[in-house]
């Protein structure tokens, strides 16, 4: 996978930070399910000149490129927030994944959201404490 040019990354943290944005709105409006349904179908697919090949590898360097990106913001860009985001640019690109809820009893009650392809994990799924309790 070659590595992105000036321009392209440019316009990928531009997709991010709009992703963000559309996120942060539709959770103060709707419940999850339909914020996921929004992300997945509201935008138009890349043009297939610029589509990527579905993989895992490619789910993972958008997953980075979303983490760097959404820590230079101010802001909640905790792990809903990120794996939002990430679907949404997954979605785009016609890349399948899945949205995994989970959470974790004790020391202290601790919820945690990550992104999965194909059964593994494109953002970190956490310490492996986590119970998963919903896959979107």
């Amino acid at each position: 996978m070659r590595p992105l040019n000036q321009a392209e990354r440019v316009h990928l943290a531009a997709e991010i930070v709009a992703a963000y944005a559309q996120a942060r709105r539709e959770l103060r409006r709707a419940p999850i399910t339909t914020v996921m349904a929004r992300l997945r179908t509201q935008s138009s697919a890349i043009a297939p000149a610029t589509a990527t090949h579905g993989t895992l590898e490619e789910a993972r360097r958008l997953g980075r490129a979303v983490a760097r990106t959404l820590s230079l913001l101010p802001g909640d860009t905790r792990c809903l927030v990120r794996s939002l985001v990430l679907t949404r640019l997954l979605a785009r690109r016609g890349i399948p994944a899945k949205l995994v809820i989970g959470a974790r009893a004790a020391p202290d009650f601790l919820a945690h959201a990550w992104v999965e392809y194909a059964g593994d994990p494109v953002l970190s799924p956490g310490d492996g404490s986590f119970a998963r309790l919903v896959e979107l």
